[in-house]
């Protein structure tokens, strides 16, 4: 028997760790059942005091591989009901009647084993008697825990599956695999040459706009004092860097993350007398990640703004898309408005992103656009 202070001590000194390391790796050791309490044998942990604890007998460690059985702890349960005379735990009592009514076909047999059990054990010394007693029920605490606690046990796929066992499925689960290998043959493959072409324009597209791949302009703040390139890409700044203009034509889904060139879209769309969709998209980007609290006062304002007939600003999407919708925000959650706000994003990426690519508004902010010089900048390093 040893203290816990004692085995944290010896196992931060053998393992070269700090005391919170050794405690961690000791309730390990107890959770799985190679270290046992002698005190509180309920509390699977180890403690830094004076708390006893045993080192348990191989017989009973997990690497022995020794399955635990219903049929083995009932047994169990039965010798403890006949040792306590019926003054069984809580828990033990629940898993005692369960396991009665489960195996009532054999509870004979199990009642007959107990009792030779426990006959045998009343001829051993008590010493030996009471280390073998503490040894099981250690054993019993890890692998059937007392309910709603958590087993170390439970962990580990060696634990859950066996794979020397055949898998046994319902006809449910076959008819589900044979679904998804129909949909998995039918689906349409791409070849290995379009995903890295598609891999290959992407690189190119975005390298220039690397800071870590290709020089930034005026200087890269991550290698130097300078912040200037913060202060010129800030999220509204009155006139953008080429650069930035540049990556708002890669994509709807570009210029719209960048709120500098989601105002100049809304320009754009106020000289078109179109800007509803661009207004619907932004209040459910709103509701999306909005406070839960505003999420019905948001939707209803929502519905009444770009849904409801005669609508301000009513948008134009097809009639199952818009039956959805309204139905949806009866009940708002965060996604109601997923499809109609994909849709809308859809009509905006397939026809307004290139009217305005090639609109006045884009060019002219083209040419104002800033283009700051390259700037080196010498580290320097302080000498006393």
């Amino acid at each position: 028997m040893e203290a816990g202070k004692d085995v944290i001590a010896w196992i931060a000194n053998k393992m070269k760790t700090s005391t919170e390391e050794a405690q961690t790796f000791g309730t390990m050791l107890v959770a799985y059942g190679y270290i046992y309490p002698l005190q509180n044998h309920k509390k699977l942990v180890m403690c830094n005091d004076d708390s006893l604890y045993r080192f348990q007998t191989p017989y009973f460690w997990p690497t022995q591989k020794w399955v635990a059985e219903d049929s083995d702890y009932a047994i169990y349960l039965a010798k403890r009901n006949i040792r306590k005379k019926g003054m069984l735990e809580p828990y033990e009592q629940a898993h005692y009647n369960h396991l009665h009514e489960w195996l009532n076909h054999k509870w004979d047999f199990i009642v007959m084993q107990a009792t030779e059990q426990y006959k045998a054990g009343k001829e051993r010394k008590k010493p030996d008697r009471v280390v073998f007693d503490c040894q099981e029920r250690a054993y019993w605490i890890v692998n059937r825990p007392p309910r709603r606690t958590h087993s170390a046990m439970d962990c580990g796929p060696e634990r859950l599956t066996d794979p020397s066992t055949d898998e046994k499925f319902t006809f449910d689960e076959y008819r589900r695999k044979n679904m998804f290998y129909q949909q998995a043959i039918m689906r349409s493959k791409v070849k290995s040459s379009v995903s890295l072409g598609a891999l290959v324009k992407y690189i190119t597209t975005y390298k220039n706009h690397d800071p870590f791949l290709a020089p930034c302009l005026p200087s890269n703040p991550w290698q130097t004092d300078n912040d200037t390139y913060w202060t010129l890409n800030m999220r509204r700044v009155e006139l953008p860097t080429k650069m930035r203009v540049e990556r708002w034509s890669f994509s709807l889904y570009e210029l719209l993350s960048d709120l500098r060139g989601r105002d100049d879209f809304k320009i754009f769309l106020k000289k078109e007398f179109s800007g509803e969709n661009l207004a619907f998209w932004e209040a459910a980007e709103e509701l999306k990640w909005g406070t839960a609290s505003s999420m019905s006062a948001k939707a209803e304002t929502i519905f009444k703004t770009f849904l409801a007939p005669g609508a301000p600003r009513w948008i134009n999407i097809d009639g199952r898309t818009m039956g959805l919708t309204v139905k949806g925000l009866d009940h708002p959650h965060r996604y109601v408005l997923e499809a109609a706000q994909t849709h809308v994003f859809m009509l905006m990426k397939k026809d307004t992103f290139f009217r305005y690519l090639k609109s006045p508004v884009y060019k002219d902010i083209q040419k104002k656009a800033l283009s700051p010089e390259a700037q080196n900048f010498r580290l320097v390093a302080n000498t006393i």
